[in-house]
C-alpha cells in the first residue's frame, strides 16, 4: 500500500489530504482567519460555577466563556489521551512495577464532596480540548498537555503511558525504561505509537523541547493577566506532519516554495530521517487535480455518496443528529433479496466508516440500513463497521443494529465538521435548505396588497422582488398582476431584483419612492 500526504497552499487556506493508493483516507483545511484552537493554552478567570451541571465557565477572552466541566479538573490522563495522542489511548495500568509515580500537587482542591473548589474571580491556567461548535464555546481541561512527536509532556501528573497500539511486551518494558530516565520531576508522559523503536536520544531530544516549550509557558504567566493566550499551538498543516508523517509514509507532495521550507525545518528538527521524502510539487496542472483528491473532496461537500455495486447512502445534517440512509440502487430484485441487501449494507458500512472519518462528522449518528430479517447478517453489518472504525482516530460508540435496520453510532466531536469548516449558511434559506414556494409567496403579497387597499394613500406602487418571482406574477394571459390590479385599484409596477433574497419583497411609491413594505406588512 502506497501512503502519500498531499498538501495545497492558497492565498485563503492550505488542504492537507492524506490517501493510500490514491484513495483519500483524510483531508484537513487550515483556514489563516479561522486557525486551529485545540491545544491553545489560556490564563483565564472564572466566570461562573454551577454545581448543578457540574461545571464552571472560565473568561479566556474570547466571543464566548470557555466550558470547564468538573471532570476535565485535574488528573485526567485517558482523557487528555485521546484529544492530544489522537492515534491511539495510552495503557498506564499494565507493567505496574514500571510505573514511576512522580510526586505532584493538585492544582484544583476538592471539597468533602468532591466538587472543585472553585471561585468567581479566581485565575486558572487551562487548555482548549474541543472547539467551539456554532454558538458554544470551546471546551477546556485544566490538565495541561504538550505533545511532541514521541510523547506527550504532563505538567503536575504523576503517571507514565505508553501507547496501546505498542503491544510488544519488550519495547514497551524499554520504552518505559527510558522514560523512567529522561523524565524531570513533577511531571507525566505518554509515549506515542511513533516512539517504538527509537533511540533514547530522539525520545530526549523531543521531551527536552517539550520541558522548554513549559518552562517559556511558566516565564510567560509571570507577566501576562487573565485572561490572555499564553501558548499557541501548531497550526493543523504542520499537526499533520508531527502526527501522521510516519515512516509508513513513502512522500510528501508540497506546492508551495515556503510552505516547503517550513515543514522541512520542522521536519529536520522532530525527525530528519524521513527528510528526503518530502518534495516540491513542479507539476504544470494543480496537486490535487493531479493527485485526483480535488474530484473525492467534491463528493465530501454532497448528501449522497455512491457505493460501487449502484447503492448509495445519503447524509443528512440536522440540530440534533446526522442521519443516514441507505439506498439499494440495482439491488432492488426480490429473489436472494436478503443476500442483495446484505451486500449492499455491508458495502455502505464500509463506506460511512470512511465518510464519518473524512468529513470530521461528531455527535450522535443514526443509520438506516436495508431491513435484514437474520439476526447474523445484522451482526455482520455490526462487526463490519467496528472493524472500519479501528481505523478511526476519534473515539467512537455504537449500538447493535435493531430488527427496524437502525443503527446508533456516537463520535467524538473536536472541532466543526468539513461541512460546517468550509461552507456558509445559505443566505437565502438560512440554512435550512428550502425556500418558500411562490404560490406562498404571492399569497404573501395579496395580504400586503388587501392592508394597503384599507388604508394606502398612493394610486402607483411599484413591488421590487427576485427574478424568479416577477415571472410568477407575470405568467399566464391573465397574470396574477393584472388580477392584483383590478381587484385591490392600484397600479402596480414590477421591477426584478436578483441580489434580492427569493423568500422578500419590497414595496415602494412609484411617485415619491418611499417604502410602504413595513408599513402595511
Amino acid at each position: 500500500m502506497r501512503k502519500e500526504i498531499i498538501i495545497n497552499s492558497s492565498t485563503a487556506q492550505n488542504r492537507v489530504a492524506i490517501i493510500e493508493d490514491g484513495n483519500l483516507v483524510d483531508f484537513f483545511v487550515d483556514h489563516p482567519e479561522k486557525q486551529r484552537m485545540v491545544g491553545d493554552v489560556y490564563y483565564g478567570k472564572v466566570a461562573r460555577v454551577l454545581p448543578g451541571i457540574r461545571a464552571a465557565f472560565v473568561n479566556i477572552g474570547l466571543k464566548h466563556d470557555a466550558f470547564l466541566h468538573f471532570s476535565d479538573i485535574g488528573d485526567r490522563l485517558e482523557a487528555l489521551q485521546g484529544v492530544f495522542d489522537d492515534d491511539d489511548p495510552a495503557d498506564d495500568d499494565d507493567d505496574n512495577e514500571d510505573n514511576e509515580k512522580v510526586a505532584s500537587k493538585p492544582q484544583i482542591e476538592l471539597s468533602d464532596k468532591g466538587i472543585p473548589k472553585l471561585h468567581k474571580g479566581q485565575d486558572i491556567l487551562i487548555q482548549i480540548i474541543k472547539e467551539p461548535v456554532k454558538d458554544k464555546g470551546v471546551r477546556v481541561t485544566s490538565s495541561i498537555s504538550l505533545p511532541g512527536r514521541f510523547c506527550v509532556m504532563l505538567p503536575h501528573d504523576n503517571k507514565i503511558g505508553v501507547s496501546k497500539k505498542i503491544t510488544d511486551f519488550k519495547e514497551r518494558k524499554r520504552l518505559r525504561k527510558i522514560a523512567r530516565g529522561i523524565l524531570p520531576r513533577n511531571c507525566g508522559l505518554i509515549i506515542r505509537t511513533a516512539a517504538k523503536d527509537q533511540s533514547e536520544e530522539s525520545l530526549a531530544g523531543d521531551l527536552k523541547y517539550l520541558v522548554k516549550v513549559w518552562e517559556e509557558v511558566q516565564e510567560e504567566i509571570k507577566k501576562s493577566d487573565p485572561p490572555s493566550l499564553i501558548y499557541k499551538d501548531l497550526s493543523t498543516t504542520i499537526s499533520v506532519i508531527r502526527d501522521l508523517f510516519t515512516p509508513d509514509v513513502s512522500k510528501v507532495f508540497v506546492d508551495q516554495k515556503k510552505l516547503f521550507k517550513e515543514i522541512k525545518n520542522y521536519v529536520q528538527f522532530i525527525q530528519p530521517a524521513l527528510l528526503d521524502r518530502i518534495e516540491l510539487y513542479k507539476g504544470n496542472e494543480p496537486v490535487f487535480e493531479s493527485f485526483k483528491v480535488e474530484e473525492q473532496i467534491k463528493v465530501l461537500m454532497g448528501r449522497k455518496v455512491p457505493l460501487p455495486a449502484g447503492g448509495h447512502i445519503v447524509i443528512e445534517h440536522t440540530e440534533a443528529m446526522v442521519v443516514i440512509d441507505v439506498n439499494s440502487g440495482r439491488y432492488a430484485a426480490k429473489k436472494d433479496q436478503e443476500l442483495n441487501s446484505l451486500k449492499t449494507d455491508l458495502e455502505a458500512a464500509r463506506e460511512i466508516a470512511r465518510q464519518l472519518r473524512l468529513r470530521d462528522i461528531g455527535g450522535l449518528i443514526v443509520v438506516d440500513f436495508i431491513d435484514l430479517e437474520e439476526d447474523k447478517n445484522r451482526k455482520k453489518i455490526y462487526d463490519e463497521l467496528k472493524k472500519e472504525f479501528k481505523k478511526d482516530r476519534a473515539k467512537i460508540a455504537m449500538l447493535p443494529m435493531t430488527e427496524f435496520g437502525l443503527m446508533q453510532i456516537t463520535r467524538e466531536r473536536v472541532r466543526e465538521n468539513i461541512l460546517q469548516s468550509m461552507n456558509e449558511a445559505c443566505p437565502y434559506c438560512n440554512g435550512t435548505g428550502y425556500l418558500m414556494k411562490k404560490s406562498n409567496m404571492v399569497h404573501d403579497i395579496e395580504k400586503w396588497l388587501m392592508r394597503y387597499k384599507n388604508h394606502g394613500k398612493y394610486k402607483k406602487i411599484k413591488i421590487v422582488t427576485h427574478p424568479s418571482m416577477v415571472n410568477e406574477l407575470k405568467r399566464g394571459a391573465i397574470s396574477t398582476l393584472l388580477k392584483f390590479q383590478f381587484k385591490y385599484f392600484v397600479r402596480i409596477k414590477v421591477v426584478s431584483d436578483e441580489k434580492l433574497n427569493p423568500q422578500v419583497f419590497k414595496v415602494y411609491s412609484a411617485e415619491t419612492d418611499e417604502d410602504l413594505t413595513d408599513e402595511y406588512a
